[in-house]
C-alpha cells in the first residue's frame, strides 16, 4: 500500500499536520508514525501547559500571527471536544528601573500587535496580586492554560475518526525518497508514502540527515528545570506571573504558572542539556554530547552566550540562586516551597555560525518536507502551524 501521506512525529505539531491534512483530502490515506509508546512524550508533554497570546513577538511578524491564531484556534477546539481550559491571565512584573523601560517597550509592541494589555502601577499590581511586588506591570486577559497532553490524545482520536492510522513504537531507521514515493522503515516494518511530514522535534536534525537532506544546523537541547509549590500554595497567585524578559535573551525567565490540575509551578530556567531525551537531572547521553560538541556552531552560540550561561548553571545548581530569581517578584517563598518537577527539554536549532533559529527553519524536496524548527509558542500555535505545513506541502501538488 502506498499511503497519500506519511506523518513522522506524535507531538502537538504532527498530530495537527495530520489533523489539518484529512481536514483538507478527507478521502486521503495518512499514516502516522511515533517512536515512543505513548503520543506527546517530549516537548508537547513538558511544557508549561500555557495557551499564550503574543505579546513578545514582532509586530507583522509570522510569529505574532499565527500565536494570536492559534490561542483562539486551541481555545475552539478545547470547546468542542469537553477538554478543560482556564482563561486565567497573565501579568507581567517589572521589578527593576531597567524592567520598567523594557515594559514600556512591550506595551508599544504590544499595541501594534492590536492587543489588548493593561499598564498596572504598583499600588494596582499589589491590589491584583497581594503576595506579588513590583514596579508595575502588564496584564493580558487572553493568555490560558490548559494541559496540552489532553489535547494530543484529543487530536489522535480525531485523526482516526477521520480515518488516518497512528502506530506507536515505531523509531525510524532509515527514509528513502523515490521518483513516485517515499519509503520510511524501521527495525521490523517498510511503509510507502506519497508524500512525507517530518515534524520530530528533538531528532529533527537526524532524521533529515537520515534523508539524505544536507543541513547547516544541530539540535542543541536545553533543559528547562521547574519545581513545583506545595499544595498549601496553590492560591498564592491569581494570575500566571511572569518578569519582563530580557530582550537579549531567548528564554522567557523564571514564573509562576497555574497548571490546570490546580497546582503551581516555578520555572523554567535554561541550561544546557547533556541528554536530548532524559529527563533526570545530570542524566547523559554520550552520543547526545559528542555530536554537539563536534558542531563549529555549538562553541559559537556557548561563547556569545557566556555570561548568562553561567548565571543559568549556576542557579541549576544551588537551588538558593534559582529561589532568588523568584523571590524578586515573589518574596514569601522559601526554599522549602522548592519541590521536585519534571524538567523539559527545549530543541534549539543553532546554525554552524553559532546563531539561534528563532524563527520556522524546513528542509523540503519533491516529496518531502521536515520541519527542523517550530519555534515558541509552538504548542500554542500548533493548529495554524499545522494548517501552514498542509498548505505548503499540498501546493507541491
Amino acid at each position: 500500500m502506498i499511503y497519500d501521506f506519511c506523518i513522522i512525529g506524535g507531538g502537538i505539531v504532527g498530530l495537527a499536520t495530520a489533523m489539518e491534512l484529512l481536514k483538507r483530502q478527507p478521502t486521503a490515506s495518512l499514516l502516522l508514525l511515533e517512536k515512543e509508546s505513548s503520543l506527546a512524550r517530549h516537548q508537547t508533554g513538558h511544557n508549561s501547559g500555557v495557551i499564550h497570546a503574543g505579546i513578545y513577538y514582532a509586530p507583522g511578524s509570522l510569529k505574532a500571527e499565527l500565536c494570536k491564531l492559534g490561542a483562539q484556534a486551541t481555545k475552539e477546539f478545547c470547546t468542542e471536544h469537553g477538554i478543560k481550559f482556564d482563561v486565567c491571565g497573565k501579568l507581567l512584573v517589572a521589578s527593576t528601573p531597567l524592567e520598567v523601560e523594557r515594559m514600556k517597550a512591550l506595551y508599544e509592541r504590544s499595541q501594534l500587535n492590536g492587543m489588548k494589555v493593561e499598564r498596572l502601577d504598583a499600588d494596582e499590581l499589589q491590589r491584583r496580586e497581594p503576595n506579588i511586588v513590583g514596579l508595575g506591570g502588564l496584564f493580558l486577559d487572553a493568555t490560558g492554560i490548559v494541559d496540552y497532553r489532553q489535547i494530543c490524545e484529543t487530536m489522535a482520536r480525531v485523526i482516526q475518526q477521520q480515518g488516518g492510522e497512528i502506530c506507536l513504537n515505531k523509531a525510524i531507521t532509515a527514509i528513502k525518497e523515490n521518483p513516485d514515493s517515499v519509503t520510511v522503515s524501521s527495525a521490523d516494518s517498510h511503509w510507502r508514502a506519497k508524500k512525507l511530514v517530518v515534524c520530530a522535534g528533538l531528532q529533527s536534525d537526524r532524521l533529515a540527515t537520515l534523508a539524505g537532506i544536507k543541513i547547516d544546523h544541530q539540535i542543541i537541547p536545553f533543559r528547562g528545570e521547574y519545581f513545583r509549590l506545595p499544595a498549601s500554595k496553590n492560591h498564592i497567585v491569581n494570575h500566571l506571573i511572569y518578569p519582563i524578559p530580557d530582550p537579549d535573551l531567548p528564554f522567557l525567565g523564571v514564573h509562576l504558572t497555574r497548571m490546570i490540575d490546580g497546582s503551581v509551578t516555578v520555572g523554567p530556567n535554561a541550561v544546557l542539556g547533556l541528554s536530548r531525551e532524559d529527563y533526570k537531572k545530570f542524566s547523559i547521553n554520550w552520543r547526545d554530547v559528542a555530536q554537539y560538541a563536534s558542531f563549529p556552531g555549538f562553541w559559537k552560540t556557548i561563547w556569545q552566550n557566556l555570561g548568562s550561561g553561567s548565571v543559568e548553571m549556576k542557579n541549576s545548581l544551588f537551588k538558593s540562586g534559582y529561589l532568588e530569581q523568584c523571590r524578586k517578584y515573589c518574596p514569601s517563598l522559601n526554599i522549602e516551597d522548592l519541590l521536585p518537577y519534571e524538567a523539559g527539554i527545549r530543541a534549539q536549532a543553532v546554525m554552524r555560525d553559532g546563531s539561534l533559529v528563532h524563527d520556522f527553519l524546513f528542509a523540503e524536496t519533491s516529496r518531502m518536507l521536515h520541519v527542523c524548527n517550530a519555534p515558541s509558542p509552538a504548542a500554542t500555535s500548533a493548529i495554524p502551524i499545522g494548517s501552514m505545513i498542509a498548505k505548503r506541502i499540498l501546493n507541491r501538488g
